[in-house]
């Protein structure tokens, strides 16, 4: 069976986590953490990183940082992983979903504007599969209506959007490095902090509402409890295998690249001729390939594709359910305006095998039992 996903593996992690294991040093804000976070600081840039257990949290943090509670309103698409809607809604937040870019399948900017109210707090921007929202628009938006702008850039690590990083352009960014993602740490995220007055308050809901970072530097000869928090901090077990991915990100984006090159120009014809659809890619956005994905024509014709790939010994995948169809989507949040196209396009995606070190044969294998569905 050719896997969906494989977990990437560089090679030299092991030695990463063995010399954490002779340091004796494995909670959180190591050496290696900090390796880790300088590499976004400097890289990207932004103003501060911090490595968190998932981007769960980091999403979690955005929302105490932004201050959103109840009475507060957050717009955010349906078609979308719970996260980005569970932390808002964990803060008692009202949940406005809205409908996106059938091209993209990210939020559309037209949609926000509709569901702007006097009671909204935040935007919450998706970048599906790494490509990158229309941010000027969302950030004109929230300008003109003093909003804070949070991008879940979970997928996005190495995507840029007229040349600068997902996650940057906002006033907080998140990633995800889940063993699904381009990078990871099994599981693990990021916080992005590019406004530098939420900083020092960061730091501090990370160390569980203490002020133990200032501790650290020497800056403090004690800490004690500042504010709410929570452990919002990765190991440095898991920091020590992000390190190493990180260490070799242009190779490992520039695998990814040419696998998606592959099914792009093997799929070609197929999508020219409009029997199927392929990714779209705006001029502005520059892409991960953390995945690539097809539209079928109908939700039938999806099931009875990945099916067939599956008898052919391909593990093909859909992806989210939109939140607003289910139970607590409906509890915490409503659709604003009307699911032309969140909807349909959930109920025709078909994700394709696509990985770290994936052979080429598997690739070519994938495109040709595609092809040859489409014949029968």
């Amino acid at each position: 069976m050719i896997p969906f996903n494989q977990p990437c593996k560089i090679g030299t992690e092991i030695e990463a986590i063995q010399h954490v294991l002779a340091e004796n040093k494995f909670s959180g804000n190591g050496p290696f953490g900090k390796k880790c976070t300088d590499w976004f600081e400097r890289e990207l840039p932004c103003k501060r990183a911090i490595l968190t257990p998932s981007c769960t949290a980091a999403l979690e943090m955005t929302a105490l940082l932004t201050e959103v509670g109840e009475g507060d309103e957050v717009i955010l698409p349906s078609y979308t992983f719970v996260s980005t809607a569970n932390a808002f809604a964990l803060r008692g937040a009202s949940l406005r979903f809205v409908d996106v870019d059938p091209s993209t399948m990210n939020i559309a900017p037209d949609r926000i504007a509709a569901a702007v109210t006097d009671k909204t707090k935040a935007i919450v921007v998706v970048h599906y599969a790494g490509v990158a929202c229309d941010m000027d628009a969302i950030m004109e938006i929230a300008n003109e209506h003093r909003l804070w702008v949070i991008e879940d850039a979970a997928q996005g690590v190495m995507s840029t959007y007229k040349g600068k990083a997902l996650g940057t352009i906002g006033h907080l960014g998140t990633y995800s490095f889940h063993e699904t993602k381009n990078y990871t740490s099994g599981e693990g995220g990021a916080l992005i902090i590019n406004d530098p007055s939420l900083i020092e308050r960061a730091e501090i809901l990370q160390e569980k509402g203490t002020d133990r970072s200032k501790f650290m530097k020497g800056m403090v000869d004690k800490y004690t409890w500042r504010d709410i928090g929570s452990s919002y901090l990765l190991s440095e077990l898991n920091a020590a295998y992000l390190a190493v991915q990180l260490e070799h990100a242009e190779t490992i984006n520039n695998d990814r690249l040419r696998t998606w090159e592959q099914y792009a120009t093997g799929l070609g014809t197929l999508i020219e001729e409009r029997i199927i659809e392929g990714p779209h890619i705006p001029a502005d956005c520059k892409h991960n390939a953390h995945m690539f994905y097809i539209k079928t024509k109908d939700e039938q014709e999806r099931s009875e594709l990945i099916s067939y790939l599956k008898e052919n010994n391909i593990m093909a995948v859909s992806h989210y359910v939109p939140l607003h169809s289910a139970k607590a989507g409906q509890e915490f949040g409503k659709f604003i305006g009307k699911d032309q196209y969140t909807t349909l396009g959930s109920e025709r995606i078909v994700r394709l095998p696509l990985y770290y070190g994936i052979n080429t044969k598997d690739v070519s294998h994938v495109i040709e039992t595609i092809k040859l569905f489409y014949q029968k």
